[in-house]
């Protein structure tokens, strides 16, 4: 009898226990966010979208009846752009057949839905490659493009540069054909758009050859780091692929060291050796165990860095396809524990002002004491296309993983140290990714994105009912409700 008491009491407390810990609306399986999980809410519904006219119909209905409309794909963006509450959330990823492709002319077309994965082993056959996209192939097309996305690709610059045209349903249940020469108006708008100017149903892309390429290994100093990369990188026309990381490792060493990988042309080896799509990821478990060791530790973090660069030297030398080289790992940082997240930003510097900015960023994430996972640098072409550019001269991009509790005290705070880096980066006349959460003050917003008064009065003539909704446009643009 009193084993059976102390059974029933300890699954009692476990019961409380686990109550507790996932009781956060984080965890609200009625509530939809996405993956920062910042802003539950509850919507009117979700829809999978499957063809045209149902699209229409779903369009017509919310306008009869005043409901906003946010598009889904993935929902890897961190600031709400892909839901609004008491709305119609459309899940595009169900939307994904491949509709044409042209090799001989380096096209496809492919539904919004579709994942660089899709296009990928559409394309892989033919021997062609993508120009650009986002470090991993996990994403959708239309959620890719909606960002203006870009990678560790040198030559091609963010993805607008890769889209030839597009076709987008809007507001009124129109469909436009868009291209820089169709509805062009549009075309720089709906890239680099959240959503707010319709729906993108399909997306014609240029392609490029698939290569082969061999890992080349570099280490360095942040303060040596762009003399570097213009003299040994960007003027060698046979690295077409890079990517480096900064040391967070406590110490010496400290937003200091730094290593680079190179994807250059290798011409001594067959393509077709190597040119078989990855169809899974190795390794995750333990990769996930490891880099979780990085999270909150001063000593896992310097463990981490240390066995980062030993796995990377080893693989020096090593042959990988362009394909599979735009398909690196994503699934052993994924993160779910109740109440905290690993949480995305990234700040294009110019870039001579690299190691300025190192330092004082180094400072003000120790001052603040960050949990700070991780720095990603790539290099981003000048966008002037773009109306919401981040590129606004070539710079690097620090792509940051920042690990964060996620109550509202917690919150508060962070917001207050990220925008001491954001007027930093502001300084030096750089910007900040907006896919992101919304950590900027209006100001900072304002001053990043010079052209953001044309973006939103191009939002009130193409949709001045705001059917297209979401939270971006609520922080920065105001709700027209």
């Amino acid at each position: 009898m009193i084993k059976k008491t102390s059974v029933l009491l300890l699954l009692l407390v476990l019961c409380i226990w686990t109550y507790w810990r996932t009781g956060g609306e984080d965890q609200n399986p009625y509530l939809i966010t996405d993956y920062s999980r910042l802003h539950p809410v509850k919507v009117e519904r979700v829809v999978q979208g499957h063809q045209e006219q149902q699209l229409v119909e779903l369009l017509k209905d919310a306008r009869d009846r005043h409901l906003t409309v946010s598009i889904a794909g993935q929902r890897h963006s961190q600031g709400g752009h892909t839901y609004y509450r008491d709305g119609i959330v459309i899940d595009m990823t169900s939307y994904n057949q491949i509709l044409d492709v042209q090799p001989e002319a380096k096209k496809i077309t492919v539904q919004a839905g579709a994942t660089w994965a899709d296009v990928q082993r559409a394309i892989n056959p033919y021997g062609l490659s993508l120009k650009n996209i986002q470090s991993q192939n996990i994403f959708t097309v239309g959620g890719s493009i909606s960002v203006n996305a870009h990678g560790r690709e040198l030559r091609n610059g963010s993805l607008i540069q890769s889209v030839e045209s597009f076709r987008l349903m809007t507001a009124d249940g129109q469909i436009r054909e868009v291209s820089r020469t169709s509805n062009s108006e549009l075309f720089p708008l709906v890239l680099g758009g959240y959503g707010l100017f319709g729906l993108i149903l399909d997306v014609t892309l240029t392609l490029t050859e698939d290569e082969l390429y061999r890992l080349e290994v570099e280490r360095m100093e942040a303060k040596d780091y762009p003399t570097y990369f213009q003299k040994n990188v960007l003027r060698n026309p046979n690295i077409r692929m890079h990517l480096a990381r900064l040391s967070l490792q406590p110490g010496k060493g400290y937003f200091s060291d730094m290593y680079a990988l190179n994807y250059a042309i290798d011409s001594d080896a067959s393509l077709q050796d190597y040119n078989d799509l990855a169809l899974r990821e190795q390794g995750v478990l333990p990769a996930k165990i490891l880099f979780n060791l990085n999270r909150g530790t001063e000593w896992g973090r310097d463990w981490f860095w240390g066995l980062q660069q030993r796995y990377f030297d080893s693989q020096a030398g090593t042959r990988i396809s362009r394909n599979n080289a735009m398909a690196s790992p994503s699934a052993f940082m994924e993160y779910h524990q109740p109440g905290a997240n690993d949480l995305l930003q990234e700040y294009f510097i110019p870039v001579d002002a690299f190691p300025v900015f190192v330092e004082e960023m180094g400072e003000i994430v120790s001052q603040e004491k960050l949990d700070l996972l991780n720095i990603t640098v790539r290099y981003v072409k000048k966008d002037e296309e773009a109306v919401l550019s981040y590129a606004t001269q070539d710079m690097f991009g620090l792509v940051c993983l920042f690990h964060a509790s996620l109550s509202d005290e917690e919150q508060k705070k962070f917001k207050a140290s990220l925008q001491k880096i954001i007027d930093t980066v502001i300084r030096l006349n750089g910007t900040y990714y907006l896919p992101y959460e919304g950590y900027a003050t209006a100001e900072q917003f304002e001053q990043a994105y010079a052209r953001k008064n044309e973006f939103f009065a191009a939002k009130e003539h193409y949709d001045p009912d705001h059917v297209f909704m979401n939270y971006f446009m609520e922080q920065y643009g105001g709700n027209g409700k």
